[in-house]
């Protein structure tokens, strides 16, 4: 089968020598176990079951030490010894699993996080959502066309193309495969920018636990246990994280640190039980809370929350994602306000403060691009010159400074 390359001519080979030792886990189909949520429409099954097949005879894309790394790094955030910042593409394009692309996404993480660590003397935990954002959860299977037809949602590169046609639109899972390449790339690409750092320097990958097919083939059994290899940290959004679902088991069956996203609809309830049900033994680092409530519902929401997390006694780590509840749309486009974005964080660390919490982060959509994809402020006329992402809105460079600089001063 000749898998999907969206135009890409070349990608570099994976290189599996640091990662020989891995074995493909038999039988690991956790969706069997829980409802699967948010996963498209294949219109071929079987076409499926061979790239799962190929895909579990691929070298792994991680390696469970440098899981094991990024997890001391997150353990120390837990106990408040440590920052964490989270950044990148709302989704990853296959055309962009370019070298100088990557760096230059790497260079601003690094530089954001450069920034955190002087200014609070921490280290920082540093944690892209690249070489694996290829998937996205989407609130309907259907949306209509700049032509005005109804056409299948666009899920990501992973499933489908943003091209606004019905024939693009049909998920094709070979592109699995090309997601994998891309991937690939531009890990080696992370793991180059590691040369000569400390493990709490680097950038890690990441990216939403969302494609079955493309996760449970990438598991696999290392030296220290079964793990994810698709990924350093993976994370589960508001829509897949239901007690009864596979995604959730998938997260409980590796020992990759992983992070759930807590959105409104969030209960006390429901974050005391997701941390028992993935952290049972109470391992620092083991699990983050992604809170993305919306700047007008966080403090209601939250204080329950961590007051009922911290009484049940396991370390979690808290960081804050302002950007996902906080979107609206402007004459017909997506964006988010800085104002928005800015008071949600300043209610973050208002409720963690008051909790006796540690605030360790930020989760946010960035780009080192000078794109016009987010808004000042809700008021007034907005104007959106260069809007390049195919999906969500992200902060530009100099936003991303200005949002992360405004967290550091409240700290």
């Amino acid at each position: 089968m000749r898998p999907h390359t969206d135009g890409l001519d070349t990608l570099a080979p994976v290189d599996g020598t640091d990662r020989a030792g891995a074995q493909p886990v038999a039988g690991f189909l956790p969706e069997r176990r829980g409802v699967v949520a948010q996963q498209p429409d294949w219109p071929d099954v079987q076409a499926v079951a061979l790239v799962e097949d190929q895909l579990t005879s691929m070298a792994p894309l991680t390696a469970d030490h440098e899981i094991e790394a990024l997890a001391g790094g997150l353990a120390m955030a837990a106990q408040g010894r440590a920052l964490v910042f989270q950044g990148g593409d709302c989704a990853e394009q296959f055309v962009d699993a370019r070298r100088d692309l990557v760096r230059r996404k790497i260079d601003h993480l690094q530089g954001l996080s450069a920034g955190m660590r002087a200014s609070t003397q921490l280290p920082v935990v540093t944690i892209g959502r690249m070489a694996g954002q290829y998937g996205k959860p989407r609130s309907s299977p259907t949306e209509m066309s700049r032509s005005g037809e109804l056409i299948a949602s666009y899920r990501g590169d992973a499933v489908n193309s943003f091209e606004q046609d019905t024939a693009a639109r049909v998920p094709d899972p070979t592109r699995l495969l090309t997601a994998y390449r891309c991937a690939a790339t531009i890990l080696d690409e992370l793991r180059q920018s590691w040369s000569g750092r400390d493990p709490l320097e680097r950038v890690y990958a990441s990216h939403e636990l969302l494609l079955m097919p493309y996760e449970c083939p990438l598991v696999r059994e290392g030296a220290r246990g079964t793990y994810a290899g698709s990924t350093h940290f993976g994370w589960i959004g508001e829509r897949t994280r239901g007690l009864d679902g596979a995604h959730l088991e998938f997260a409980r069956s590796v020992i990759n640190p992983v992070g759930i996203k807590l959105g409104p609809s969030a209960t006390p309830d429901d974050a005391v039980a997701i941390s028992r049900r993935l952290n049972p033994d109470g391992v620092a680092g083991r699990l983050t809370f992604i809170v993305r409530a919306g700047v007008g519902r966080v403090e209601d929401m939250l204080s329950p929350i961590v007051d009922a997390v911290a009484a049940d006694g396991r370390p979690v780590v808290w960081i804050c994602d302002p950007m996902h509840g906080n979107g609206y749309v402007h004459d017909g486009v997506k964006t988010r306000a800085l104002t928005s974005i800015v008071d949600e964080i300043t209610a973050f660390v208002r409720v963690m403060q008051a909790a006796r919490q540690w605030p360790a982060g930020l989760h946010l959509e960035v780009t080192p691009d000078p794109v016009t994809e987010c808004v000042a402020r809700v008021e007034g006329a907005h104007t959106f010159t260069d809007y390049r992402s195919t999906c969500d809105p992200r902060l530009n460079a100099e936003q991303s400074a200005e949002v992360v600089s405004r967290f550091l001063a409240l700290l």
